[in-house]
C-alpha cells in the first residue's frame, strides 16, 4: 500500500465496511483486525439482548472506528 489516500486505502476500507476488521488484515495488521472483528462482534451479539439493547451503539463505533482506521492507515506514519 502506498499510503494515505492510495486505492489500498480505498479497498480496505471498503473491505471494512463488510466485515469490521477485514481492511485491517488486507492491509497485513492481524492484532488490529481480529481487535476490531472481535469487539464489533461482541458489541452488536450483546447489543441484541434485551437488557443490553445500547451496546449495538458501541458496535457501531467500533465499525466506524475499524473502516476511519483502514482508511487513513500510513505505513510509514506507523513506523515513527
Amino acid at each position: 500500500m502506498s499510503g494515505q489516500g492510495s486505492g489500498g486505502n480505498v479497498l480496505a476500507a471498503l473491505c471494512s465496511v463488510f466485515i469490521p476488521g477485514l481492511g485491517q488484515l488486507v492491509q497485513g495488521r492481524i492484532f488490529m483486525a481480529l481487535f476490531f472483528f472481535v469487539t464489533t462482534a461482541v458489541s452488536y451479539a450483546l447489543g441484541a439482548t434485551v437488557i443490553l439493547f445500547f451496546m449495538w451503539l458501541v458496535g457501531a463505533v467500533f465499525h466506524l472506528w475499524s473502516i476511519i482506521d483502514a482508511a487513513r492507515f500510513s505505513r510509514i506514519r506507523s513506523v515513527l
